[in-house]
């Protein structure tokens, strides 16, 4: 694609030569025929070492480049609609059902669902219309998939999971496993463990998009409920109860413990570990690796460390020992200053 065509695509000005492109890579990887982007005058240096053939920069950036420029309000957002533009079709997934599947007679499939080889649904579920469920699915009794929904492959749905509409599942998410519940008692001197029956069911909302390997566990009672357009990645475990009001994020390797209830707009960042049965308030950022053993009200947006506290008071604790340090320099240079005035003023 002419530079000139693709800048007329992001609503962006050509300055320099109507190269041609062909894909999109990041300042030092970029080579000639690629398209990179930059937003960030400190990034000077790799603009200026880059072998990309044309560089999306802001219509402010006074720092020139070696290569053609679009300028464009946003490059960060314009590289990412480039991408769109230079990435290979999407594999077609025609519908159908593959001779390999089985699908239990009571199964309600919708409009143009495709069905993928050797994958399971069992009795009573019901398929939204043109929803794609990829090869080596488990979907179980009772679930419910709505319309336009995307499940990749070896993704398990438990009995009477419920998918709102256009949620994405990505390979080996696990949905409606038992959770974490166990009734210990004692019995001649040794503990005994019975476990509690996880009866309830997991619930997402629309727009959901759930990372590979993520883990969600059906509830006690009830549901666990992940809310709209939440967003979770890789690697995350929720336990049984959580509710996630929605339009928020988790990110990989986050856990979150039972019964907890996470606000609408909030960001858990990776590998931060919340505990049970708290509250996170609407809007609230927990930190990478931050630990939160109970409820955040909200009056600080952004928590990190362990135990979780706010971003200020984390950033006055690291800066004690200087101050500190600081301090006994300035106490001992006040001494001095002390010693030299008794000296000059005491007698003969």
């Amino acid at each position: 694609m002419r530079a000139s065509d693709l800048a007329a695509r992001l609503g962006g000005v050509l300055e320099g030569d109507d190269v041609e492109l062909a894909a999109c890579a990041g300042l030092e990887e970029a080579r000639p025929g690629d398209l990179s982007f930059c937003k960030d005058a400190k990034h000077v240096p790799l603009v200026q070492a880059t072998k990309a053939s044309a560089i999306l920069l802001p219509p402010d950036w006074t720092h020139g480049a070696p290569c053609a420029i679009i300028r464009v309000a946003d490059p960060n957002h314009a590289c990412m609609a480039a991408a769109e533009i230079f990435a290979p079709p999407a594999p077609v997934r025609a519908p159908g059902v593959h001779p390999t599947a089985i699908i239990d007679p009571s199964v309600r499939l919708g409009a143009n669902v495709h069905v993928g080889a050797y994958t399971i649904i069992e009795k009573g579920s019901e398929i939204g219309d043109g929803c794609v469920i990829e090869a080596q699915v488990f979907i179980g009794e009772n679930c419910t998939v709505g319309a336009g929904t995307h499940i990749y492959p070896q993704v398990t749905l438990r009995e009477g999971t419920k998918l709102g509409k256009g949620v994405i599942l990505h390979c080996g998410v696990r949905l409606g496993g038992d959770g974490y519940g166990y009734n210990t008692t004692m019995e001649n001197g040794l503990p005994k463990i019975e476990k509690i029956p996880q009866l309830g069911i997991v619930e997402l909302g629309d727009g959901v998009e759930i990372g590979s390997n993520t883990t969600i566990d059906r509830a006690r009672i009830g549901r666990t409920y992940i809310g709209p357009m939440t967003k979770i990645d890789n690697l995350v475990q929720i336990g049984h109860n959580v509710k996630v009001a929605g339009y928020s994020g988790i990110i990989a390797q986050a856990g979150v413990a039972g019964s907890t209830q996470i606000g609408t707009g909030c960001l858990i960042w990776a590998q931060a570990g919340i505990s049970g049965h708290i509250k996170i308030a609407d809007g609230v950022q927990v930190g990478p690796q931050a630990g939160v053993p109970q409820s955040l009200d909200g009056s600080e947006k952004y928590v990190v460390g362990t135990p979780a506290t706010s971003l200020k008071n984390v950033a006055a604790i690291t800066l004690a020992p200087k101050m500190i340090m600081k301090l006994r320099q300035d106490v001992k240079a006040l001494k001095q200053d002390v010693a030299k005035l008794a000296g000059t003023t005491g007698p003969a």
